[in-house]
């Protein structure tokens, strides 16, 4: 089943593994949504600047570290997600307490190791 995604902390950059997951996602054939520090384009897919209330969002997958993450906890909560994935480095035990008051999961996980293991 496909999923619309949301990437945040979406880079430009091709080493970043938040550019690798927004290739994967969309190889995987998922309509994916991308938010960052700088606008851009990343396989088709806009790198918007701007808090965008996109509709429907399964899945919010993090690329932010802890420190970061508190200004977008009001956003991500609004859009109501199934769940959001904490990557590597992004764990934050403040945050799933409070995705789990909004009855919204967290997975701590690697988005591209859920794909490659069929797991997404």
């Amino acid at each position: 089943m496909k999923k619309k995604t949301l990437v945040i902390g979406a880079s430009l950059k091709p080493e970043r593994y938040s550019n690798i997951a927004i290739k994967r996602l969309v190889s995987y054939g998922h309509d994916v949504k991308a938010f960052g520090m700088r606008k851009g384009e990343v396989v088709g897919v806009t790198i918007d600047t701007d808090l965008l209330d996109y509709s429907k969002v399964d899945t919010v997958t993090l690329y932010l570290n802890p420190k970061r993450q508190a200004q977008y906890y009001d956003y991500i909560i609004g859009l109501n997600p199934k769940r959001v994935i904490f990557n590597p480095g992004t764990e934050n035990p403040e945050f799933y307490k409070l995705l789990s008051e909004n009855n919204i999961e967290s997975e701590v996980a690697c988005t591209l190791v859920l794909l490659g293991t069929n797991q997404y």
